[in-house]
């Protein structure tokens, strides 16, 4: 039997916006952003989709509206949260516990140097 959906199932789908990782390819490729916006018509947008957030990947009806999101916490927010490095597949494996573990310089100069063997 399907579950019923209600009013607040829909609202969490509606307000989902791009993840950290693909706004963080969006600052650093404009291609992959060019391909984002292609897949959008422009009569759908608000404002033909002239005001655009990058970081918050969201539209705006107007200049004013989208200035005052600059100057608002969430923006300022996003931006911080930003500004870190997203963790790659292979941080993530090695957390999970799959494959080989990260070692850092400093550790690996350490595992280097006891095990060299003094005659």
């Amino acid at each position: 039997m399907p579950a019923i959906r209600g009013v607040d199932s829909k609202k969490k789908t509606r307000r989902h916006t791009r993840d950290f990782d693909q706004i963080h390819e969006d600052l650093h490729n404009k291609r992959h952003l060019e391909q984002f916006h292609e897949t959008q018509a422009p009569e759908e947008l608000p404002a033909f989709g002239d005001f655009y957030c990058i970081q918050c990947a969201k539209f705006y009806e107007s200049d004013a509206n989208y200035k005052a999101h600059l100057k608002a916490k969430p923006h300022k927010r996003r931006v911080k949260a930003l500004k870190e490095e997203p963790y790659s597949q292979k941080e993530a494996e090695a957390a999970a516990g799959y494959g080989t573990p990260l070692v850092s310089k400093k550790k690996k100069e350490d595992v280097e140097d006891s095990m060299v063997v003094e005659e």
